[in-house]
Parts: structure tokens; C-alpha cells; sequence
């Protein structure tokens, strides 16, 4: 019998290596996994490369990992907010490394490493710092730059409703990178709000398949 649901959060991260690059679902606070980081903080994993959309708000989340000294290297669309106070002073103190991705370059490296794409040509990017180093074609009169998929060790996202085989939906907004970032990795963890009998969510409504879920936990 299948059955991806675990009893807690700490039991669900405690592989996560030294040095492992995650993905870290979420658009500012909607969609964050704070459950699942808040057991990577307690497991205590080190030299991290985290890939998420933003570089943490305030001092929960995303942010208290990166306070924790845990992450070497971030690549986000948004390093910078009003309340990114601790980013900023990894980053003007040189203990964290950036790589500014545009959003949308972001969301697709992401969706290209599920499926299985090896590299894909996008106009954002061509005459900034941002391309600098990359390959670029003109196509059809038009200049691109050539971008690799964002593969990725692990993948934290944040549901709505599982059931035992880890089909999932989402709530609102929290959608976000979850759909994305789920095939993207070798292992893919999420925390939900519930998990129902199975047959219960209707298969025209599961956004992420079981198939793309390793393992899950209930967010109380």
C-alpha cells in the first residue's frame, strides 16, 4: 500500500545533505513551506544552495534559514524587499553569493528541468549584466540567450489537500512554484493543510500528481 504521508517534518528532511541544492516553493510569504524549513533548521544541513523566487521576508521562513548560517549561494528573481533585512546583511557582509534570475527565466530553468528539456533559448536578459558569459542567437530577427534548467536535490513545497499517494492541490495564490518545482527534483517534499481519503479530490482538479510526490507531512 502506498502511503507517502509522514508523521513529521523532522522525519521528512532528515536526508537532506550537506552542500544539496533545494528549491524552495513560495512568492514572498504564500506558498512557503515554513514547517518543512523550520525541521531543516533543527536537522541542521549546511552550505546549502537555495533556489526560491524570493531571498526570505522578515525573520521566519526562508529568512531564518538564511540567518542560521545554513545557505552558501541563492538564486532568486527578488533578493530584496522592505523586510529583507537579513539577506542584505549576509550579502553586504559577502557570507552569501546571489545569482539574479528574472522571474519568468526562473519559473521556466525550473519547469525545462522537469521536463527533461537540456537548455532553451528566452529573450529576457540579452543586452544586461544578466547575460553576460551566455551564448546568444539571433532568431528571426530577434536576440536570445541561451538558459539551462535549475535541477535540483530536493524540492519543498506547500499544498492544500493530499491524499496517501500525495496527489495534491493548492490553495490560491500558494499555487505558485509548487507545480513547477515538483518534477524538478529527486526528491520532492510537501507540507499540506490536509490529507483526505483517496478518490475523495476529483482527478480534474489535482494539480500535482503523486508521481512528482516523495514524501509529505500535515502542516497543523
Amino acid at each position: 500500500m502506498i502511503d507517502k504521508q509522514y508523521s513529521t517534518a523532522a522525519a521528512c528532511v532528515a536526508d537532506i545533505h550537506n552542500g544539496a541544492t533545494i528549491l524552495v516553493g513560495g512568492f514572498g510569504g504564500a506558498g512557503m513551506p515554513t514547517l518543512l524549513i523550520e525541521a531543516l533548521i533543527e536537522q541542521g544541513a549546511k552550505d546549502l544552495t537555495v533556489v526560491s523566487n524570493n531571498a526570505g521576508n522578515g525573520t521566519t521562513g526562508l529568512a531564518a534559514l538564511l540567518k542560521a548560517g545554513r545557505v552558501r549561494k541563492i538564486l532568486c528573481s527578488f533578493p530584496r524587499s522592505a523586510d529583507s533585512q537579513v539577506f542584505d546583511d549576509l550579502y553586504r557582509s559577502g557570507r552569501i553569493e546571489l545569482e539574479l534570475v528574472p522571474q519568468g527565466n526562473l519559473a521556466e530553468r525550473i519547469r525545462a528541468a522537469g521536463a527533461g528539456i537540456g537548455a532553451f533559448y528566452c529573450p529576457t536578459s540579452f543586452g544586461t549584466p544578466l547575460a553576460q558569459g551566455k551564448e546568444t542567437r539571433v532568431i528571426a530577427g530577434r536576440s536570445y540567450v541561451l538558459e539551462y534548467p535549475i535541477k535540483a536535490d530536493f524540492a519543498l513545497i506547500k499544498g492544500k489537500t493530499a491524499d496517501r499517494w500525495g496527489n495534491l492541490t493548492y490553495r490560491k495564490a500558494a499555487r505558485n512554484f509548487g507545480p513547477v518545482m515538483a518534477p524538478a527534483a529527486e526528491v520532492t517534499i510537501a507540507e499540506v493543510t490536509e490529507v483526505v481519503p483517496l478518490g475523495e479530490i476529483d482527478p480534474e482538479v489535482v494539480v500535482t500528481p503523486g508521481i512528482f510526490i516523495n514524501r509529505f507531512v500535515i502542516a497543523d
